[in-house]
């Protein structure tokens, strides 16, 4: 680490799902590491999911909203609510005099990027995915720098400045990168882990145990299934797994999520950019099921680079049944040397360095 921070104050901005805000933590732990101070600035609901940055960040409310939530009364009010945050940040901003603010999307990042913009702060994007998000686009041709998380499906804005470094990954989950892979022995377990984000979990408690109840019942037998499944769906989806012959570990979060990863033989998951960040470092096999209403259909973009790398096996939701997802199971299931070769596949998609890069980045703007 390169030390050169020497107490200057960094402004992390994120909005609430772990897609934003895993890479902002990575982020901000790399630049603590640098002798920085950070403080993270979000909205009510987005620091409900703060709770993994270190102690040492600051947390800043700020007032945000967006026309995706509410009712027409809502919705009415959000303009207002935009200028007031973007008011808000530039007089804290005026105050503190923060070195840097970097924004890494989401709608409750638009008061800091905006307050940023209007005193003159210097200003980072990081775009996790292929299609970047409406606010990075709002103002990446105003940006200092848009930091890719992997390549864009489409040209950036005019007047944008990108450059390509990764999805950088919390301390967590570099601490299991490269994390050696032995796929699952004939007649031995066979662990499988299942998660879908915030957002996209739902339908896999009952997609998931109704696949599984087509399977042998010597496959099944041998299946360890980990399942993040929602609280409201608990009680249901339990009873299907019960129906299916079984028992799978399940709970609405999982904090220790990398050590899962490093532990599986296989995942299925949604196709957010954070997600497949840590299953390319850790090197695991995916079945990816991009969550249909993600903006701009960016998890399909997302998910299709990894299948043709040989990583994964895209799956999209419109096309998937219980059947087709449990022939994709017993096929890879029953040839070792497959997931073997993905998990290889993905460990080549793997940038670890990410947090450093955009670390180096963000103090050469200063």
């Amino acid at each position: 680490m390169s030390g050169t921070g020497k107490g200057r104050l960094l402004v992390v901005a994120a909005g609430g799902t772990g897609g934003h805000m895993f890479p902002a933590q990575a982020f901000a732990e790399e630049m603590l590491g640098r002798g920085w101070r950070v403080a993270l600035a979000s909205d009510e609901r987005g620091l409900r999911y703060a709770g993994g940055f270190p102690p040492e960040v600051e947390r800043r409310e700020l007032r945000a909203a967006t026309f995706a939530r509410g009712g027409l009364a809502a919705r009415a009010r959000v303009p207002f609510e935009i200028v007031a945050g973007v008011r808000e940040a530039a007089r804290w901003m005026k105050a503190e005099k923060p070195a840097l603010a970097a924004g890494f999307g989401g709608y409750p990042s638009l008061p800091t990027i905006g307050g940023a913009l209007l005193t003159g702060v210097p200003r980072l994007l990081h775009e996790q995915n292929a299609i970047l998000g409406r606010v990075n686009r709002l103002f990446a041709g105003r940006a200092n720098l848009v930091a890719l998380g992997t390549p864009l499906a489409a040209p950036a804005p005019r007047g944008a400045r990108t450059e390509l470094v990764g999805n950088p990954l919390r301390a967590g989950a570099l601490a299991y990168a490269g994390t050696p892979y032995a796929a699952p022995r004939p007649g031995g377990p066979a662990r499988l882990l299942v998660f879908g984000g915030s957002q996209g979990a739902r339908i896999f408690g009952s997609l998931i145990p109704a696949a599984l109840a087509l399977l042998p019942e010597e496959l099944r037998g041998r299946l360890r299934v980990t399942q993040q499944i929602p609280e409201s769906d608990h009680g249901a989806a339990l009873e299907a797994f019960a129906r299916a012959g079984v028992a799978p570990e399940a709970a609405p979060f999982f904090a220790d999520m990398p050590r899962r990863i490093a532990e599986s033989h296989l995942v299925i998951a949604r196709a957010g950019a954070s997600s497949l960040a840590e299953l390319a470092a850790i090197g695991r096999p995916s079945i990816l099921i991009p969550l249909p209403e993600a903006m701009s259909d960016h998890q399909s973009f997302n998910a299709r680079a990894f299948s043709e790398a040989g990583a994964a096996i895209h799956a999209p939701q419109k096309d998937l049944t219980p059947e087709s997802l449990a022939r994709i199971l017993a096929d890879l299931l029953a040839d070792p040397g497959r997931p073997e070769a993905m998990a290889k596949a993905a460990r080549g998609l793997g940038r670890p360095e990410a947090a450093k890069r955009l670390a180096d980045l963000a103090e050469s703007l200063i």
